[in-house]
């Protein structure tokens, strides 16, 4: 496959490129020196140091298990991940941060290398996994196996040959990664892998998405906890169109987004039907999308046959929390919806909301991708079809902090939050209804 490695680490590549570099292996048996096994799920974490381990009980989902073990698997020593009814679950080899040894140095690997293992897929149901590997402080990245974990159960050993290029952004340092490989999973299942280790030249036979262009290439939400409902939701969506079209009950305003809005049925039901409800709103959020994923929903059917006089968009979060995305990508996928909302629905104004703060603290990574991101669409607006504003100072205190008691797990609002998001968009969005015609100018 072509190369997607960016520039600057090309260059440092080259400086390796006079000499051979032996294979690094990662588990052959046992880690390598510096490092360990670990397994975990989102609310705690523990050391593999004898042949199995289970991770202690995750308080906020009682009935998840999650194991790891070392195994003899025939001529493989191998690790296994078994994982029941979670989240998430993680089976990673890592090194301390306090041991110098746990540190490689990967640019040698680059740009041609890959990271080869054996995989084994014993039982997959409803769920799914990820392999990632750790870029630094705050910094991870993700290629999805899915789908392809999921046609894989229960049909023996398969060599993966990655290339380390899935892994590498701009701007990254491969010089001391700590936690070279996990495999991240979903739902329930059990997977074993084998004979971890990276290769200065390989044969890729396991692709990536392209990170310069997923954010605007439309598919369908592909995580292991969505595969069952988003699909239905969308067509229950096309389905409460046709019925509102055959009724009259067309709507006023639509809300097009991830769970932030999709939460106004839930958490924000009370603060949407005193509000929106005599304006026949309608939710288009969908938990977990990104940009790509509100694209194709929008190319098939979601808004065709409508005629709102104001489109609601804040999306983009998820793009930040899954893949840790450029903010110049992230808002490349929300100008290609806008586009797309202009051109199906040409009499309606689109109103964009920025990206509202995640995390407490506003020197965080992630809500400082979102900020950038925000400072990028705002160039969207031309207060004529297109406006922009930001509502993110109605959630925090007066020192940026994002409260819980606005946000309970720093993403999501709760009542409270969606009260306040209503109050401070009202203004605007009061404007907008009120303007008579697409081609009139609207103070912002």
């Amino acid at each position: 496959m072509p190369s997607i490695l960016p520039a600057g680490l090309l260059a440092l590549a080259a400086l390796h490129a006079h000499a051979a570099t032996p294979d690094l292996n990662v588990y052959n048996g046992k880690p390598a020196p510096g490092w360990h096994v670990s397994a975990a799920h989102s609310e705690g974490q523990a050391v593999l140091t004898g042949r199995s381990i289970t991770v202690p009980p995750n308080p906020k989902q009682p009935s998840a298990v999650v194991r790891a073990a070392a195994v003899k698997a025939g001529q493989r020593d191998a690790l296994v991940l078994d994982f029941r009814d979670t989240w998430y679950a993680s089976l990673r080899i890592e090194g301390d941060e306090n041991d110098r040894a746990g540190a490689r140095d990967l640019r040698p690997y680059a740009p041609d290398g890959v990271l080869a293992f054996d995989l084994d897929v014993r039982a997959m149901s409803k769920g799914g996994i990820h392999f990632q590997l750790g870029c630094g402080k705050d910094c991870e990245r993700k290629v999805p196996y899915v789908l392809q974990s999921r046609a894989a159960a229960g049909k023996g050993w398969r060599h993966i040959e990655l290339p380390l290029s899935c892994f590498m952004r701009a701007g990254d340092d491969f010089s001391a990664i700590r936690r070279p490989f996990s495999i991240e999973a979903n739902g329930s299942g059990e997977v074993a892998v084998a004979n971890v280790r990276f290769r200065q030249h390989g044969k890729p036979n396991t692709g990536c998405p392209d990170y310069r262009t997923v954010s605007v290439t439309p598919e369908p939400l592909g995580e292991p906890w969505s595969l069952d409902w988003w699909l239905p939701r969308h067509q229950q969506k096309l389905q409460e169109i046709a019925a509102r079209r055959a009724s009259g009950t067309l709507p006023e305003i639509v809300f097009l987004g991830d769970s932030i809005t999709q939460g106004w049925e839930k958490e924000g039901k009370d603060e949407w039907a005193r509000r929106y409800a005599r304006y026949h709103a309608l939710n288009l959020g969908y938990s977990g999308d990104r940009t790509e994923n509100i694209l194709w929903r929008l190319q098939h059917g979601e808004v065709d046959g409508l005629a709102p006089k104001v489109v609601v968009l804040m999306a983009g979060t998820n793009n930040t929390g899954h893949r840790q995305e450029d903010p110049r990508t992230t808002a490349a996928g929300l100008e290609r919806i806008v586009a797309e909302l202009r051109q199906r629905l040409p009499e309606s104004k689109v109103l964009v909301l920025g990206i509202f703060p995640r995390d407490a603290r506003p020197d965080s990574r992630q809500r400082r991708i979102n900020d950038d991101i925000n400072r990028i669409i705002a160039g969207l607006a031309d207060h004529r079809h297109v406006f922009y504003h930001d509502v993110s100072p109605a959630f925090l205190d007066a020192h940026g902090v994002l409260p819980k008691d606005v946000m309970p797990d720093l993403l999501h609002p709760n009542a409270r939050g969606y009260a306040l998001w209503g109050e401070a968009m009202e203004p605007v969005l009061q404007r907008l209804l009120a303007s008579p015609s697409r081609d009139s100018v609207v103070a912002p």
